[in-house]
């Protein structure tokens, strides 16, 4: 009876794992998460503060959620080549670079994860001039691994990291709109 059971339960997870995974396979080898925000700040004021890594880290929300963060600058503080090294057991470890800035309406970033997983994704901030509006939009865009999509579909990584990035704009919206 006991053994029956044990079996049974044992098929159970062994085809709930195949579904998953069979579920996994069909999702594209991509991803891209991306969110907006309506800044009340012209563009010229909101680029530095994304341009320059520095300014960056004030509002990013993986440095401000992981105050043990360890980190280190190199290169040029703005613009292409300004590169920030971190380590963090709440925000993982890695580094991010800027590779393209094009004032003030673009700034893209490479971002190589080490841990908890090793990635490596494209930034993209881009900001979109409207009167006395600026829409910004952060989106980041990279491979998706097969245990990448297996995850995904047990958890929605698209909610979970566009939260962050909900809460960066919310961040880059305070400082931009200061008087």
């Amino acid at each position: 009876m006991i053994k029956t059971t044990l079996l049974t339960l044992l098929g159970l997870v062994v085809l709930a794992i195949a579904v998953v995974a069979a579920m996994a396979a069909q999702r594209p080898d991509t991803f891209r998460v991306s969110r907006s925000a309506s800044i009340a700040a012209p563009a010229e004021k909101i680029f530095p503060l994304v341009n320059d890594v520095r300014a960056f880290n004030t509002w990013n929300p993986y440095a401000l959620k992981a105050p043990e963060m360890k980190g280190s600058y190199s290169g040029p503080f703005i613009g292409p080549g300004a590169h920030y090294d971190f380590e963090s057991k709440k925000s993982g470890s890695g580094s991010f670079e800027i590779v393209q800035a094009m004032a003030p309406s673009q700034v893209q970033m490479r971002l190589d994860m080490t841990s908890p997983f090793k990635t490596n994704n494209l930034i993209t901030f881009s900001l979109v001039p409207g009167g006395q509006i600026t829409q910004v939009t952060w989106a980041m865009e990279g491979p998706a691994p097969f245990l990448s999509k297996f995850m995904g579909v047990i958890f929605n990584m698209d909610k979970m990291i566009g939260a962050d990035f909900e809460a960066g704009l919310a961040n880059l919206k305070a400082k931009a709109e200061k008087a």
